[in-house]
This record gives structure tokens, sequence and C-alpha cells, in this order.
């Protein structure tokens, strides 16, 4: 079974796909306070819960949201028409480190979708690329060190050490990359904990209703992420989001 119809299946019951609350969502995204017109991109969309809320949340903005997988494009669409800014939503399949526009964007999201770039710099560097000279803003989420890991969890997550940083690296090295952080804000274990649960029982639930190989398949791949959160990341591996602007 493709991993990312795993992710799709595993996702069905927490669509953000970060363990970052509904509620924080919001937040974050209502401090940004992007300007009127806004124009907004998210870089690894998914079912584009961000951009849906971000254009719930300002009625004269409009939005892009690129992923490689279009498996949750449809879902997208019906939230969207749900809220009323389907019209307001534009979707594109393709490798989001690919994406051009012709436009600037005043607000620009990647949250949880820095592997899509290679990490948390080449991340930013690519941001950048799309943000409205100097008053451009970013949401930018990535994991971080809550306490350094063992050799054997580095071992189990086929970690580097130096991947990423605790919290106060993290922040000096979005800093050090020429953003000023204007916000953040730090999951909390029980979003982990939720975001974690959903993912591995969601995937289970589909799984358990789908006997055959793509029900093994699930069901193996539900086992093998419990096993590596609960016995290797949980408690290690934290997450945070910062609202960024260019300096």
């Amino acid at each position: 079974m493709e991993r990312h119809l795993i992710s799709h299946h595993a996702h069905a019951d927490h669509p953000i796909a970060a363990p970052v609350s509904e509620d924080n969502l919001e937040r974050l995204l209502a401090r940004a306070r992007p300007p009127a017109r806004a124009r907004i991109l998210d870089l690894g969309c998914g079912e584009a819960p961000w951009l849906v809320r971000a254009l719930s949340l300002y009625p004269d903005a409009t939005a892009d949201g690129v992923d490689l997988s279009d498996t949750g494009f449809a879902a997208a669409v019906e939230e969207a028409e749900r809220r009323g800014v389907s019209d307001r939503l534009r979707l594109h399949h393709g490798a989001a480190a690919s994406f051009a526009a012709e436009e600037p964007y005043d607000l620009v999201l990647c949250v949880g979708a820095t592997h899509a770039f290679g990490g948390l710099a080449p991340t930013l560097d690519a941001v950048r690329g799309h943000l409205r000279p100097s008053s451009g803003l970013a949401l930018v989420g990535d994991g971080f060190w809550e306490r350094p890991p063992t050799p054997e969890q580095l071992a189990r997550l086929g970690a580097e050490p130096g991947e990423y940083a605790d919290l106060p690296g993290t922040v000096e090295r979005v800093e050090s990359a020429g953003y000023a952080t204007v916000y953040g804000h730090t999951s909390t274990l029980a979003e982990w904990d939720e975001y974690e649960w959903s993912w591995t029982g969601t995937l289970t639930r589909w799984a358990l209703d789908h006997p055959g190989p793509d029900g093994e398949a699930a069901l193996a791949a539900a086992r093998e992420h419990r096993d590596l959160w609960l016995g290797g990341y949980r408690g290690v591996l934290g997450f945070v989001t910062l609202l960024l602007r260019q300096t």
C-alpha cells in the first residue's frame, strides 16, 4: 500500500497533519493578521486545513495549496465548500519545492512538511522565495529535541544528533537564516498524544474494516508507527510552530 494512502487514511480524524489542536491553529492564524486582500500559500498543504481556516478568518483573502499527493484534495474542497470559501481556494498537485507563482504572498505556511525541502534550513530558503519583500510573514512548524536523544533512540528514528536542535537552538537557526520570530506555539504533550493516538488508531480502525493485503499493510504501518512513538520519540521530539518575518 502506497505511503501517501496510508497517511491519508491515518489523518482522516485529524486532518491537521501535525501535533497542533484546532484552537491553536486558529490562534496562530489570528496572530498572523495578514493585510487586506492577502495572498496565502501553503507548501505541503495535505487536506488544506490551515488554508480553509485562514480563508474563514480573512474573508477577502485568496489561497493556494500545494501538495505532491492530491489524495486529500477532495476532502479539502468539501470542507471549503461547507465553510463557503471554495471560490477563494486553489489547489495545485505537484512538488512543493517546484512550485512557482507570478506574484509574492503575504503569508506562507509550511507546517509539518519541511521534509519536502530536506529540512528546516532549505525550507526557510524556499519560503523566502515566495514572500512579499519586507512585509511577508511565514508560519513554519518543525521538530526540535525536547531532551537529548539516546543513541538507541536516534537509531530507531534513523536520525542524526544534529538533525534537530533544542528549542533555543531552533529559534537561533531560524533567526540566523534572516527571520525575526514574532510569535510561536510549542505543542504540548497532550497535543502530541492526541495526534499520535488519532493517527495510529484511525489507521488501525480502517485496516480492520478492510481485510486483505491493504488492510494488513495499514495495520502493520499503524503498529510500527505506534511502537516508534511510544518506545522512541514520545517526550523526546517536540514540535514548534513559529510566526516569522523577514529581517
